[in-house]
């Protein structure tokens, strides 16, 4: 089996103080590497994701696991990412079902053991299955309620048994089309009792990783609880579960709540929130989830400054991507990770150079400079009444505040990207 050539992409290469391995723990994502066959709404498969059995079976379960941990073996990826739903069909019956998963598991944790190559993190598929069409723990129905949390438990399972660092939750469904019949309050109590149940069963298994949540504005519903970051950090901090959750931020995600990647990178970063990453793209003339792999070094560079700048990632780099329809074979599959991996690659190191050279951040500090001292200081410490404030503004007008240098800044960031 031959390894795959990179042209940016060396593990052990120390950047920032870090090895590339270090900053960027890549992972396959195994819905979309095993399992995305290029159908669209308007067409059927184009890609052969058989893997020689007939899928739907415990053979091709097994199959894609064959394939998936090749993959990853000659492209040097160490996690990949898990659905419930993912890794085995689902049966008649729970039983039956669960004993589906133990019986895959058994067989992936046998290449895990052989290969080194662990889970980054599980999840359960709860928005596939038509109960779970008003959503999951924001159902009307108490008995869905109950399925989805059965499923989180055993998932949970799952991502212990096979090392994974992180367990997420995306709620595809956790929201409403109208609020003609829909209880927001009701249900948002409901998603965050789902919540610390699966935070008690976990810690009382041994999962000692993060929980997080992946925000998205939409689709498939019309309004996600989880809209954003921002919306995000809010639940979490209201319903007494910041301890335990930090955020897995999608880039696609971001565009679709109408921020870039980094705003929700950033905003995830000053909150203490910033977990695991999900690193695909979008189209920006197209509305929806088009998880493409991500291709720009720019926007690459970009995310790679936050990371830097809060330290890493407390899981990992999930390229939750898919081919393009036209992109069909498995050497697409194999050529579209070793563009992304490089992409971000070198997008670490020109975000290294960016700090380096030492511009930026020198113009972000003196920007705020006038509240080092006096009354900026007075402002800083929390110690400025209104009255203080007022008497200060009368000795004199204040002058502008000084430039922003946007485009003098922006053609530092080209200098340093592309000389």
């Amino acid at each position: 089996m031959s390894k795959i050539q990179f042209r940016h992409y060396r593990p052990d290469e120390v950047v920032a103080g870090k090895t590339m391995r270090g900053w960027l723990p890549f992972s396959m994502s195994w819905w979309h590497a095993l399992g995305a066959a290029g159908t669209d709404m308007f067409g059927g498969d184009t890609a052969d994701k058989s893997f020689g059995a007939t899928p739907g079976t415990m053979a091709h379960a097994r199959a894609k696991a064959d394939f998936g941990f090749e993959l990853m073996q000659k492209l040097g990826i160490e996690y990949f990412c898990f659905h419930d739903r993912d890794l085995a069909p689902e049966a008649a019956t729970l039983a039956e079902t669960n004993a589906r998963l133990d019986e895959i598991s058994d067989y992936i944790l046998a290449k895990s053991k052989a290969t080194g190559i662990k889970a980054l993190w599980g999840t359960a598929n709860l928005f596939g299955h038509a109960r779970y069409m008003n959503g999951a723990a924001s159902s009307n129905s108490a008995d869905v309620f109950a399925r989805a949390a059965a499923s989180v438990k055993k998932a949970l399972e799952l991502t212990v048994r096979l090392g994974g660092r992180g367990y997420v939750f995306w709620g595809g469904r956790e929201g409403y089309d109208t609020l003609w019949n829909t209880d927001t309050k009701f249900e948002q109590e409901n998603i965050a009792a789902l919540m610390k149940a699966a935070v008690a069963y976990g810690r009382k298994i041994g999962f000692s990783g993060d929980f997080y949540i992946e925000p998205k504005p939409k689709e498939p519903a019309k309004h996600q609880y989880d809209f954003d970051a921002a919306a995000t950090i809010l639940f979490l901090k209201k319903y007494g579960l910041g301890g335990d959750f930090k955020l897995n931020i999608e880039a696609n995600h971001a565009t679709l709540a109408g921020h870039t990647f980094r705003h929700e990178l950033r905003t995830a970063a000053d909150n203490g929130m910033l977990g695991s990453i999900d690193a695909n793209t979008g189209d920006a003339l197209l509305g929806w989830d088009t998880d493409e792999f991500p291709y720009s070094v720019y926007d690459a560079a970009e995310c790679m400054y936050e990371v830097i700048k809060a330290g890493g990632v407390t899981g990992g780099f999930n390229f939750d991507a898919k081919n393009r329809r036209a992109s069909y074979t498995p050497e697409d599959i194999e050529t579209a990770f070793r563009m992304s991996m490089d992409t971000f690659a070198l997008g670490l190191k020109k975000a290294a150079a960016i700090i380096e050279d030492g511009r930026i951040d020198a113009f972000v500090r003196d920007r705020y400079a006038g509240y080092g001292s006096g009354i900026g200081a007075k402002i800083r410490s929390g110690s400025a009444t209104l009255e203080e404030l007022e008497a200060y503004s009368l000795k004199s007008e204040p002058a502008l505040p000084g430039s922003g240098r946007q485009e003098e800044l922006l053609g530092v960031i080209n200098e340093v990207l592309f000389g």
